[in-house]
């Protein structure tokens, strides 16, 4: 059956969207996606296979830890939050004692982008799934009917009804926040209750409280039901409206064919010819993961707002949110600028709105289904911001930079804090860093947590580059007083340079350097207390927008591409055990380098500016080849809804974005013989790598727009109409290619 299902779906989609197109006769892009990927972690959090159309309200993802749990907890409704579980579930049942949530193990499982099917509770029943925007699907059987046949929709703290034939209900999902429910069946339920105690209470038709779960029981003799049913963040009728406006009747195969061809389109904006099966399926699967998150909560017009409690009017915006800037703002707030800049801005206009909704005009850093949570440290909203305008993207940067800057100037810079600025705020005015804590020495902002310290390290930096991308709003405004403040500010990253060692150090309140200092291990768990969740030989590089200073600083290109190299050697010093239990995110490593940890996704690209391209060239090769796989453990750390994976398009094609704030691009080594974007324009920029292989990785020569280029960049400007690079790829290193000081890519400051 799903043979014939998944055949017929890929012989329409090939009449759709022609025989002849650069994936092959026999495969769509969506074919390539494998939602495993990464499902088993290599210490900390799996990606989850989830099952979504891009950037949709609605994501589910099987109801377990990952993918060895023997068990599923029912069937899942929606995901409202990326990383968290299901609210509400659905449980297929066959016995006497039901529960609101049903263990069931699990089989025969298969999941694409926007469908799957399983096998559960030994193989006695079986779901198949398809989604839409915010509504869903369920084909439920029953393989084995010798025993009371139950579907149970349950509330883990909510309310669950049942009217006339339809359930619905809602659950709080934090103190301000509620998602509601509407469901309805094909087959008339026999009897119809609220569960309490193991049975059926056929007297209630509403339940309150802890497992809310309504009862379905079903006729004897049922092979199959099927589900439908609609979510929303408004109320249980606007819950029904989406149903009935995503879906006419019970027709699941209709639903499935749907979700493919928006998968297929979405998908499709990127074509590649050359490279192995198992690279195609690493790319495509990597961009699929990038429409995880943000999602739209428009609904018919209107989005409910965690960030102002209320229900609003999008006034034809669509509103965005559940959106980790830290993780994104480096590649994947690039990589949508680049091809689906239709739907950045209304993210960033969404972003605005919730400062405004807040109250304090504070850009969001971390804005969530449920509000922002202020996760991890500096306020990088504003390089997402910074970056869109370069690129020629409709933001409003004069609301965008008074939000960013109160951001950083009024809010405390103490990381995961919402508060007002207080001590160490002071002081970094004041000094241009944050202060460390000596050994011993207590804790006296009463903004700091006692669990993830003041990273002052990490915060400075990244304060640094804000405040730069803060001048880059500035600049784009045309204001030269604010350009020249924040280009000023953006240089205190050099308050913590340590000549002498050519790291950055953290000093006390006094301006000394804490000594002793092991830059692998000193900081604590995280080492939070002086970086944040990797050690100094990763932050010795987080000056992403003035590597020509950062070169100067180390002492010249030579000593640059020395440390460099280093990173990449340095033994770990410990043995994993011990590493890992004091630096978990810190794994993927290659030397002291780490893949599975954003502040890294750089680091590959700065040989390109120190005259040293064809190392570049060798390194990401390298990082995609060791650290991205085609299997359950082939992503090397917490993905994070597209922060590793956006990475692996760009550098899989063939560039990437080091600098958000700056229209640029450094050039790496592509996977593929050719890769074609489809840009907004309607045109074209296509990469081709001649005689491309995996030794032969090494650019000889190259040309852009059918001129010679010997630059190992290329700014937006160049592609955003249209273009085309070609590459001449060999297997030893043209050392001069792109290596003259002035090919540079381009800094804040110039290399002296």
């Amino acid at each position: 059956m799903r043979f014939l299902r998944m055949k017929t779906a890929a012989l329409l989609a090939c009449a759709l969207l022609g025989a002849n197109t650069a994936w092959g006769q026999d495969k769509q892009p969506v074919d390539y996606v494998n939602p495993y990927i990464g499902n088993i972690s290599h210490l900390l959090v799996p990606t989850f296979a989830t099952v979504q159309l891009p950037n949709s309200m609605l994501r589910v993802y099987p109801a377990r830890a990952d993918y060895t749990s023997e068990l599923i907890a029912g069937l899942p409704v929606i995901v409202t939050n990326h990383r968290e579980r299901s609210a509400f579930s659905i449980s297929p049942y066959m016995g006497y004692t039901p529960q609101p949530v049903v263990n069931m193990n699990w089989d025969n499982e298969h999941i694409t982008p926007y469908s799957f099917d399983i096998e559960m509770a030994d193989n006695t029943m079986a779901a198949r799934y398809a989604v839409s925007h915010q509504s869903a699907i369920y084909e439920i059987s029953f393989l084995e009917r010798n025993k009371p046949l139950y579907i149970m929709l349950n509330s883990r703290r909510g309310a669950m009804r049942i009217v006339d034939g339809h359930v619905s209900g809602w659950q709080q999902v934090t103190r301000g926040t509620r998602v509601y429910i509407y469901a309805e069946t094909n087959v008339a339920p026999a009897q119809g209750g609220m569960l309490a105690n193991g049975h059926v209470d056929l007297s209630r038709s509403v339940a309150e409280g802890d497992n809310a779960c309504a009862a379905l029981r079903f006729p004897d003799a049922t092979e199959k039901v099927m589900l439908r049913y609609g979510v929303s963040f408004i109320s249980e009728e606007q819950a029904r409206k989406n149903l009935y406006r995503e879906q006419q009747g019970f027709d699941i195969d209709r639903v499935e064919s749907q979700g493919r061809d928006t998968w297929n389109a979405a998908l499709g904006k990127i074509a590649v010819t050359g490279g192995s099966d198992d690279q195609k399926t690493v790319l495509y699967t990597s961009y699929y993961r990038t429409f995880e998150r943000p999602v739209c909560l428009s609904e018919d017009g209107r989005y409910f707002s965690a960030y102002d409690g209320k229900v609003h009017n999008d006034e034809g915006t669509p509103f965005y949110t559940d959106d980790w800037i830290w993780d994104t703002y480096r590649a994947a707030h690039p990589l949508r600028c680049l091809i689906t800049p239709e739907v950045e801005e209304p993210i960033i206009e969404s972003y605005l709105r919730m400062a405004e909704q807040m109250g304090t005009k504070w850009m969001p850093t971390f804005p969530e289904i449920t509000g922002d949570s202020r996760r991890m440290n500096s306020n990088h909203g504003v390089a997402m911001v910074a970056d869109a305008l370069w690129k020629g993207l409709k933001v409003d940067a004069d609301r965008a930079f008074d939000y960013c800057r109160r951001g950083i100037e009024e809010k405390t810079l103490a990381p995961w804090s919402g508060n007002k600025a207080g001590w160490i705020d002071a002081f970094y005015r004041d000094h241009g860093y944050i202060p460390a804590l000596r050994e011993g020495e207590k804790e006296t902002d009463p903004n700091v947590t006692a669990f993830e310290k003041r990273q002052p390290v990490a915060v400075t930096l990244g304060t640094a580059y804000d405040e730069w991308c803060l001048s880059r709003i500035a600049a784009f405004r045309g204001d030269s007083a604010s350009t020249a403040k924040y280009a000023r500010l953006g240089h205190n990253y050099r308050t913590l340079f340590n000549a002498e060692t050519s790291f950055f150090h953290p000093k006390d309140k006094d301006g000394q350097f804490l000594q002793p200092f092991d830059y692998r291990f000193s900081g604590g768990i995280g080492a939070r207390d002086t970086y944040d969740e990797n050690n100094g030989w990763t932050y010795r590089w987080d000056v992403q927008h003035n590597m020509a200073d950062l070169i100067n600083l180390m002492g010249g290109r030579n000593k640059f591409v020395e440390n460099l190299d280093q990173t990449f050697a340095e033994p770990m010093g410990r043995g994993k055990r011990e590493f890992y239990e004091q630096l978990p995110d810190q794994t993927g490593n290659i030397g002291q380098f780490t893949m599975a940890n954003e502040p890294s996704l750089h680091i590959p690209y700065l040989y390109n500016y120190a005259g040293a391209p064809w190392k570049t060239q060798k390194r990401v090769r390298q990082v995609l080849r060791t650290w991205f796989r085609n299997d359950v453990m082939g992503i090397p750390g917490d993905e994070d809804g597209g922060g590793l994976t956006s990475f692996v398009v760009f550098s899989s094609l063939g560039f990437y974005p080091v600098t958000p704030g700056f229209p640029a691009y450094n050039i790496g080594s592509p996977l593929f013989s050719t890769a074609s974007i489809a840009l907004p324009s309607g045109k074209t920029f296509e990469i081709v790598a001649e005689n491309n292989s995996a030794e032969n990785k090494y650019i000889q020569s190259a040309t852009l727009n059918g001129q010679p280029w010997n630059k190992p960049w290329f700014s937006h400007d160049d592609i955003k109409d249209g273009g085309r690079l070609v590459l001449v790829m060999g297997r030893h290193p043209n050392k001069q290619w792109g290596a003259d000081k002035q090919a540079a890519p381009p800094s804040a400051d110039k290399e002296k």
